[in-house]
């Protein structure tokens, strides 16, 4: 977007240019002064170190290292780049690694970045008071690890990354810095691209409640697992839902009960809301496309003269149907469900 001056005579459009351009560099120039003043990409956020990096087998450093106002450990990466590059990679990297950081590791870092920065201040008393704490919390400090991304521009890849890991809940934030050049004099224009302010609590919002309802889906799935049974051994141990079809199937034909009248009872049921099974031109592509038929392997019952595939939609309920009836037309099979 451009930025134009007004005037008394016209509405002047101001040049844009690039950081390298301007003669602008990371750490001497934007890390130094934003370090000063951090509110501009990140509100709320105490800058506690510059060029953290204290992992063994690695020279990598975040560039800068805060904390928010709700005990939240800040990640902040800069870069004058025109797309960014992998930064938000690099970021998540340094996320984890910081992750474990307690309130006390922290006042010892903030006491060294005080010091090297020349700042009297004493380091537990200025976090505690940034906090709005009387005294330490170790329950509620550092309960996440937020990400600041600061650059010229971003790629559609590195926000498409970005806006998918904090689908997944994690809180990255991509700040785009424009330079600017008018009558000699630098300016910066600096937006919030993700979240984007006008819609960031509606944002967050619908992050959350995808957040619960794929927590919802993961409790409520059902991982049970079945055992077969023939006249009291085993035959198949902890098979998925899936394959309890495919291996009923396979046991009544080894044990030689397939019959003309067993088959039609076979090609009759639908239990699983499809039928049992089908001959490899009686699978549709709808079901060919959900996997509904495992028709890319060999054929799972041969009757006949025939190639047929066993039907593998299977849920909780149409499993447990099956099961029942399976052995009330066939005593010597029982099934035992696992839960997983």
């Amino acid at each position: 977007m451009a930025i134009y001056q007004v005037t008394d005579n016209e509405i002047k459009s101001i040049s844009r240019t690039t950081f390298s351009q301007s003669g602008l560099k990371e750490r001497e120039d934007l890390q130094r002064l934003l370090k000063h003043q951090i509110e501009i990409i990140s509100p709320d956020t105490l800058v506690v170190a510059e060029e953290f990096g204290e992992w063994d087998e690695s020279r990598r450093r975040i560039d800068l290292l805060g904390i928010d106002k709700k005990a939240n450990i800040v990640v902040i990466e800069l870069k004058r780049t025109e797309d960014g590059g992998h930064m938000e990679l690099q970021a998540v990297r340094y996320a984890a690694m910081v992750s474990t950081l307690t309130f006390d590791r922290l006042v010892d870092i903030y006491a060294d970045y005080l010091k090297a920065n020349s700042l009297e201040l004493d380091a537990e008393a200025s976090l505690l008071d940034f906090l709005g704490w009387s005294k330490k919390d170790e329950d509620e400090f550092g309960q996440e690890v937020k990400i600041v991304l600061a650059s010229a521009e971003f790629s559609r890849e590195l926000t498409t990354t970005v806006m998918w890991l904090n689908d997944y809940g994690l809180s990255i934030r991509c700040v785009r810095m424009h330079p600017y050049i008018s009558d000699g004099k630098i300016l910066l224009d600096i937006q919030s691209v993700i979240p984007i302010p006008e819609i960031e609590d509606y944002q967050v919002k619908i992050r959350e409640k995808r957040q619960k309802e794929r927590a919802s889906r993961s409790s409520s799935r059902d991982t049970s697992r079945y055992s077969i049974y023939f006249n009291g051994e085993q035959v198949y141990a902890h098979i998925q839902k899936s394959d309890i079809g495919y291996c009923t199937v396979q046991l009544l034909d080894e044990k030689g009960l397939i019959d003309h009248g067993v088959f039609e009872f076979l090609r009759a049921d639908n239990t699983c809301a499809f039928q049992l099974i089908k001959l490899e031109s009686e699978v549709t592509e709808t079901n060919k496309k959900y996997n509904k038929y495992r028709v890319s392997r060999d054929p799972e019952l041969i009757y006949d003269g025939e190639e047929y595939y066993v039907a593998r939609n299977w849920g909780k309920e149409s499993a447990q149907a099956f099961t029942v009836k399976i052995s009330n037309r066939f005593p010597l099979v029982s099934y035992e469900m696992h839960a997983e």
